[in-house]
C-alpha cells in the first residue's frame, strides 16, 4: 500500500508525497512535530503539518537565508538566529571565519531535540563552541538586546501560531535596536506567489523602520510555489553588495557571488509589491 502525505499550501492547491514512514510524531507545548521519509525529498520535518526543511533541498534556504546578510556586512561578528530549531541556519553562520558567537533563540526545545536525532546534517552545527542555544521567546530577547548585535536573521515558521509576532512592525523595530550602527537584518517572507499580500506587508513593516530595505529571492522545491522571499533590512550597507573586504570561498551548493547579486534581480509582478 502507497502512502502518501498532503501539505496544503493554500485553500486550492497542495503538495503531496510520497511516504516511506513517519519517524517521529509528538506534541510539543507549542506545536505538533513530525518527522517523516518520502521518496522525494528525503527525511522532512512538518511543525503543525507545514513544511519546514528536508534533507533534499534545506541547502537552498539556509545558506541563503544566511550567507546573503553575512557577506552584504563587511565584519559579522555576532549574530542571532530567531527560530531556525533545526540548526541549518547555524550550520552555515559558522563557516564564516568572522563570527565570534551564534545565537540561537528557539522557543520550542522540542524542535532542536527532533532535529539533533532526525536531521544530524542539518544540526550538526549546534555544538560548535561558538553557538550559544537559548530557550526562550525570540521576541522579548530582541527586546532586551539593545545595540548587540551585527546580523539577525529570522528564521521564523510560518505566521500562524507562535510565530505571530516575528511579522510586525513593532518587532522590527526592536530588531533595529538590538543591531549595531551598522546592523543588517533579514527575514523569511514566503512565497510572492501564494502570500503576495504577506509579501507586501512584511517589506512595508521592515522598510518602516530600516534606511535600506530590499527583497530577494531563491527557488527551494519542497516550499509553496518553490519561489521563496527574503526582505533584509540593512542600516548602512547595500544588502545587495558583497561588502566583506576579503569574501570567503565557502563550500556551497547554491549561494555564490553571482547569485548573491542575482538574487536581488526581481521578475516584474514581484517587484510591484515591494515598490510605493
Amino acid at each position: 500500500m502507497e502512502l502518501w502525505y498532503t501539505e496544503k499550501q493554500t485553500e486550492n492547491v497542495g503538495m503531496t508525497c510520497k511516504t516511506k514512514g513517519t519517524l517521529l510524531r509528538k506534541r510539543s507545548p507549542y506545536q505538533e512535530i513530525v518527522v517523516i521519509d518520502t521518496e522525494q525529498f528525503g527525511r522532512m520535518l512538518l511543525l503543525d503539518g507545514i513544511v519546514q526543511t528536508t534533507v533534499a533541498d534545506e541547502f537552498v534556504y539556509h545558506e541563503m537565508i544566511a550567507h546573503v546578510p553575512l557577506n552584504a556586512h563587511p565584519n559579522p561578528r555576532k549574530v542571532a538566529v530567531i527560530g531556525g530549531g533545526d540548526g541549518g541556519t547555524i550550520r552555515e553562520i559558522i563557516k564564516h571565519d568572522t563570527v565570534e558567537k551564534a545565537v540561537l533563540v528557539e522557543i520550542d526545545a522540542e524542535v532542536i531535540e527532533a532535529s539533533r536525532q532526525h536531521l544530524p546534517e542539518i544540526s550538526c552545527g549546534l555544538d560548535d563552541e561558538r553557538v550559544e542555544i537559548l530557550i526562550t521567546d525570540g521576541i522579548e530577547h530582541i527586546r532586551q538586546s539593545k545595540n548587540t548585535y551585527d546580523v539577525i536573521i529570522i528564521d521564523s515558521t510560518d505566521p500562524v501560531g507562535p510565530a505571530v509576532g516575528l511579522f510586525t512592525s513593532e518587532f522590527y523595530g526592536s530588531v533595529y535596536e538590538a543591531l549595531k550602527d551598522d546592523g543588517i537584518m533579514v527575514a523569511q517572507t514566503e512565497s510572492p506567489y501564494y502570500e503576495p499580500e504577506h509579501v507586501r506587508r512584511t517589506f512595508s513593516n521592515v522598510n518602516t523602520h530600516f534606511p535600506i530595505t530590499k527583497l530577494y529571492l531563491a527557488y527551494i522545491p519542497s516550499y509553496s510555489s518553490g519561489l521563496w522571499g527574503f526582505t533584509v533590512g540593512a542600516k548602512k550597507h547595500d544588502p545587495a553588495v558583497m561588502n566583506r573586504e576579503k569574501p570567503q570561498a565557502l563550500k556551497t551548493r547554491y549561494y555564490n557571488a553571482d547569485v548573491h547579486k542575482a538574487a536581488f534581480a526581481l521578475p516584474e509582478f514581484v517587484r510591484q509589491l515591494v515598490t510605493p
